[in-house]
């Protein structure tokens, strides 16, 4: 039966689960950044804050929408870059160097993760911080290509930078049509950067090693997610279907709300550093 926990008594719960289980696995959402200013894109009651964000399909087959999203990372990539880790990315680091966490899933695309010092993880959407070609799937950093958009653009430099989720930022009045992007310098082909775009499939040796760890795992934490996106929802889904004990810490309504087995909605920066304190 479903705990849903709000008081007192949370630490105490949470902490005898951490300490109860030696295998977690850890599925993190956009909830465990958002201390580190980059927004998420669901509020409490897991609708969307804003439009939804650019389809694959859309991005691939429009130049217009490609002028638009690289317009928008140009300008919301120098306070993305400079985030850095929040409580709940070093809390869940020190959870691993006590060894109660086997697996780490992120769906988030920051790599404050591994800022924080978890080794552990597999990046499930990918990471913004390289660019990679659709045609021959050469590999950039992401730097380089601030590099091209800023000096190609220099009117990008002017824009008052309103922060949106993943680096994007919001520019609603802005004449995307004379925006240059860059193309693959060994090719010339698309870029994209090396994230799962919405509509797009996760690779599947990705998703294989997410089940992998799923089977090693003899407990699950989520934390900072509203698992209104399948591809991490699923595996939430898996572990329930396998009997695993499920915890989540989320403020807000969660798809897996049905399948947890104790719930604390509190922030989740916070209160796993309070769990670290009584551990």
């Amino acid at each position: 039966m479903l705990q849903i926990f709000k008081g007192a008594h949370l630490i105490t719960s949470l902490a005898g689960f951490v300490e109860k289980y030696n295998r977690l696995l850890v599925l993190t959402g956009a909830g465990v950044s958002t201390a580190s200013g980059i927004p998420d894109y669901r509020d409490k009651n897991g609708k969307w804050k804003q439009k939804q964000p650019i389809y694959y399909q859309d991005f691939v087959r429009s130049h217009r929408v490609r002028q638009r999203y690289w317009a928008r990372s140009a300008v919301g990539w120098v306070r993305f870059a400079q985030a850095l880790p929040g409580k709940a990315h070093h809390a869940l680091a020190h959870l691993e160097s006590l060894g109660k966490i086997s697996r780490l899933i992120t769906q988030n695309v920051d790599r404050l993760h591994q800022q924080a010092g978890s080794s552990r993880v597999i990046d499930l959407h990918g990471t913004l911080q390289q660019v990679v070609c659709i045609d021959c799937q050469n590999s950039t950093a992401r730097s380089e290509i601030q590099h091209f958009l800023l000096h190609q653009n220099p009117q990008l430099q002017q824009s008052p930078v309103v922060s949106a989720p993943d680096g994007d930022a919001h520019l609603e009045q802005h004449d995307f049509s004379s925006i240059k992007i860059p193309g693959c310098e060994r090719c010339g082909g698309i870029l994209k950067p090396d994230v799962v775009f919405y509509g797009e499939n996760v690779p599947a040796g990705r998703v294989k090693d997410c089940y992998s760890a799923l089977t090693r795992a003899d407990a699950m934490l989520v934390t900072g997610s509203s698992l209104m996106v399948y591809s991490g929802f699923r595996f939430v889904r898996h572990a329930h279907e396998m009997g695993l004990p499920i915890v989540a810490i989320n403020r807000g309504v969660t798809r897996a709300d049905k399948l947890l087995s104790l719930k604390i909605e509190q922030d989740c920066g916070d209160t796993l550093t309070r769990v670290i304190d009584a551990l």
